[in-house]
């Protein structure tokens, strides 16, 4: 038979093992920070070897996501999306070209990562950051100590490296206005349904 020491021991034991099995079961994981309602970011972009730079704007309240891309030594495209699922892709050079789409989605939700199963945590770019994969489309990565992003992955291979990001910084609206030339697709030399430029903001993958 036990004494009563041991088996106040062993009921000690007991409760230390339910409590560890508890605590484990207890641990969460950190959770992507939701993107700020505005803010505008420089990205830095490697497809392959193919180089540009994303000047983004993002404007949720809104309804408006701006991508101004350079492609390395190309031309500079304005890719504005609205919530309503307009789209326009279009240069302000002499060209005048501009493409226009409707989809059948808006733009991001400031929380478009709920859901991102977490990976852990991974050096990059000279920071310590957590790391989501969202359903194998996009690899994310957000600094540590000040929840920025800091780069994303994409299924595709194609890099994105966060240069700045200005939470709170609003572009003006006088920006947002497509081209008239958008809007008159009955000028024929604009031939605005053949021409199919590659933007390669979040949509361009």
């Amino acid at each position: 038979m036990y004494s009563s020491s041991s088996f106040a021991y062993h009921l000690l034991l007991l409760l230390l093992s339910k409590s560890a099995t508890n605590s484990v079961s207890a641990v969460e994981f950190p959770k992507p920070t939701p993107w700020p309602l505005q803010f505008h970011s420089i990205l830095f972009v490697n497809y392959s070897g193919s180089l540009s730079i994303i000047d983004l704007w993002y404007d949720w309240p809104n309804g408006r996501n701006f991508n101004i891309i350079q492609d390395q030594l190309g031309q500079l495209l304005y890719d504005l999306e609205w919530n309503n699922g307009t789209s326009f892709v279009y240069t302000r050079d002499s060209t005048e070209k501009c493409r226009t789409s409707q989809l059948e989605v808006g733009i991001l939700r400031p929380n478009w990562l709920d859901g991102a199963v977490y990976l852990g945590q991974q050096q990059v770019d000279g920071f310590l950051c957590n790391v989501w994969q969202k359903i194998d489309f996009i690899w994310y990565y957000e600094d540590v100590v000040t929840t920025r992003p800091v780069h994303w992955v994409f299924y595709t291979g194609r890099s994105i490296h966060v240069m700045t990001f200005e939470v709170g910084a609003v572009l003006e609206d006088i920006e947002w206005q497509a081209p008239i030339y958008c809007f008159e697709k009955a000028r024929s030399h604009l031939k605005v349904d053949v021409w199919n430029p590659q933007p390669q903001g979040l949509k361009g993958i």
